[in-house]
């Protein structure tokens, strides 16, 4: 009969071939498949990254998708920006996007969208009106990238 002994470890060094070490157990551990859960990236097969809890697909570096540290490292027309807490690539905003952003909040700091694309600012497409003593808003969802006006 043959039983599995997992090998004490404080380093992925520690651990033979196809195996990571789970710093969190400090034992080794099989190297994981796509769509299975990790915390590192050494902790899936090669060709596959740990991005929001499982490893998936390496995407090239400046792809939409890709991991970022600054805007500069994303291609043209893209900016750095959180994504489930993860910096990655994503595209500037087209003409008649959402682009509200909120003040702050858990939201904001965990998913983050990128600015209008060049040329175009964010701005409520339509204004508040009033009724007696009060200004009733619109929601927030009105805000939408445009074409400056002359």
């Amino acid at each position: 009969m043959f039983m599995f002994v997992q090998a004490v470890c404080d380093h992925d060094r520690a651990c033979g071939r196809g195996f990571s070490c789970d710093r969190h157990f400090g034992l080794c551990v099989p190297l994981r498949g796509e769509g299975q859960y990790c915390r590192r990236d050494t902790q899936c097969v090669r060709g596959l990254s740990c991005m929001f809890g499982k490893c998936h697909r390496s995407i090239p570096n400046g792809q939409e998708g890709a991991r970022c540290k600054v805007d500069r490292d994303c291609g043209t027309s893209m900016c750095c920006a959180r994504h489930h807490g993860e910096l990655v690539c994503k595209r500037r905003l087209i003409r008649g996007e959402s682009c509200y952003v909120p003040d702050g909040g858990l939201a904001f700091s965990i998913n983050q969208i990128c600015p209008c694309d060049e040329g175009l600012l964010c701005r409520e497409n339509s204004a508040p009106y009033w009724r007696e003593d009060f200004i009733y808003q619109l929601d927030h969802t009105s805000w939408t990238c445009q074409v400056p006006k002359p």
